[in-house]
């Protein structure tokens, strides 16, 4: 644990502060946390819905509760959330998007990122995603002007059940007053990081039955088009593998996809620890707590910050995903394989990691010897319209395959060394490192079982394969839903 802290020591140059204390308290919630909750627990809030379909007022009602009083000993948040538009449907959709919003001093990009999200979605994509925003501001004023922007902007979206604006009226929170001042950060700072968190656990709390899966934008963003295709693709390739959290942009806390039946104890763990740290700061422990010691990242990026100033005092903020692409259908499919490799491989860049969709993952070998190969073996013949196999990286140029050949296989058997194909054909070679071969189901007339990077000179340069990219000839309307 307490090389965590150093690493967060290092995300910031502030003066260090002893965290005993912190840690302490920490050990002990876990112990009352594991008592609470399993992997079973639902958290119920208590949805109110208020009259009409399309706009609700605001409750002028008063509702004084402690922040003690919002945990129950059954571990429920009892939060009575004003509608300001929309209402959920029975039906539980595939995805969440989950925003959080309040008033800037300057720009307001809100109604851009709702655009941005439905633009960027086909019509079969938008019936499976539920937008949810939560205007968290305090000014009642400024949140129901917004809403009648919104509302008129994006009325079929909310009749279609699609888009709901909520609120968590200011009584549900803590004292935002004489707060915790970790990382010598100022009053005002440590008040809006505050907030911010228990901001999302309210949003947290009440998105947890609305889908399966959920995801985490803020109010700044643009989205790559089909992303929800994208993120199908994703999902669908981790199946049997464990994970708490997948990224889909390297920026704060945008693009960080959670299973739904998660949503209960992180919003426990930002309410309990709201004056701690910084959000994006509490979900690297959240994780950590899980069992997830890793980031999973995946490359390209789906979503791109678009503010130029922060919520925060309207402070410039020009930070953009270098990993961004506009068109997520261009995503590859890499169906499910087997890799194998004679090339000696250095620690444990192993094969597999060229064919990984994380982000930094590679192959990384010991020069290789003319006839050495890398072969991917698939579970089953497959159409493959499209190959792309990238070596080398932006700091190490050289270890590129300077001399290769690419090749497409039938006919596996199993031998010693594992299945293998008997018959292949050469589909082209390597140029400058990489190869890119279009049309293959045209060019070919088999289904494709092997795929063989063959060496055809030694070379004394290492070798990283960094990239090996595969596209499917498979429907986008088989894509598992």
């Amino acid at each position: 644990m307490r090389l965590m802290w150093k690493s967060v020591d290092k995300m910031r140059c502030f003066r260090k502060r002893s965290m005993l204390p912190f840690l302490g308290f920490l050990l002990t919630f876990l112990l009352v946390f594991n008592l609470y909750l399993d992997d079973g627990y639902v958290l119920e809030a208590d949805k109110r819905q208020l009259g009409e379909a399309l706009i609700h007022p605001p409750n002028s009602e008063r509702y004084v509760h402690t922040f003690r009083d919002l945990f129950n000993f059954s571990g429920t948040i009892n939060v009575t959330y004003r509608y300001l538009a929309g209402f959920p449907l029975p039906r539980k959709k595939y995805l969440t998007i989950g925003l959080s919003s309040v008033k800037r001093k300057k720009g307001n990009y809100l109604l851009e990122t709702i655009k941005s999200i439905f633009d960027q979605s086909s019509y079969e994509e938008l019936k499976e995603i539920v937008v949810v925003v939560h205007l968290a501001d305090f000014d009642l004023v400024w949140c129901e002007n917004l809403v009648q922007e919104i509302t008129r902007k994006f009325a079929h979206h909310i009749i279609a059940g699609r888009l709901l604006v909520i609120q968590a009226p200011e009584e549900y929170y803590p004292s935002l007053d004489g707060l915790k001042r970790n990382y010598n950060d100022p009053e005002d700072r440590v008040r809006f990081r505050s907030k911010q968190n228990v901001d999302y656990a309210f949003l947290l709390n009440f998105c947890t039955n609305l889908s399966h899966f959920y995801m985490m934008l803020e109010d700044d963003v643009r989205c790559s088009r089909n992303f929800l295709t994208a993120l199908k693709k994703v999902i669908t390739s981790r199946e049997g593998s464990y994970w708490v959290m997948l990224e889909f942009s390297k920026l704060g806390y945008i693009g960080k996809l959670y299973h739904s039946r998660d949503l209960p104890r992180l919003a426990h763990f930002l309410l309990m620890f709201y004056q701690e740290m910084p959000c994006d700061w509490l979900l690297i422990h959240f994780r950590g707590l899980l069992a997830q010691k890793d980031v999973i990242r995946f490359k390209p990026s789906l979503f791109q910050h678009m503010g130029y100033y922060s919520s925060y005092k309207g402070a410039e903020n020009k930070l953009k995903d270098d990993d961004f692409e506009e068109d997520s259908i261009d995503i590859p499919d890499n169906p499910p394989a087997s890799l194998y490799t004679n090339i000696n491989v250095f620690e444990n860049y192993d094969a597999t990691k060229a064919y990984s969709s994380i982000a930094d993952e590679y192959f990384w070998g010991k020069p290789p010897c003319t006839g050495d190969f890398f072969i991917i073996i698939f579970n089953k013949s497959t159409k493959i319209s499209r190959i792309k196999i990238v070596t080398g990286t932006e700091d190490r140029q050289n270890d590129i395959l300077h001399h290769g050949a690419l090749e497409v296989g039938q006919k596996s058997v199993e031998t010693k060394q594992g299945r293998q194909c008997t018959s292949y054909i050469t589909l082209g070679e390597f140029k400058v490192g990489s190869i890119e071969v279009y049309n293959v189901d045209h060019k070919i007339g088999f289904d494709i079982e092997c795929v063989r990077i063959v060496i055809t000179a030694s070379q004394k340069e290492w070798l990283i394969i960094r990239t090996i990219s595969l596209w499917t000839t498979q429907p986008v309307s088989q894509l598992k839903k």
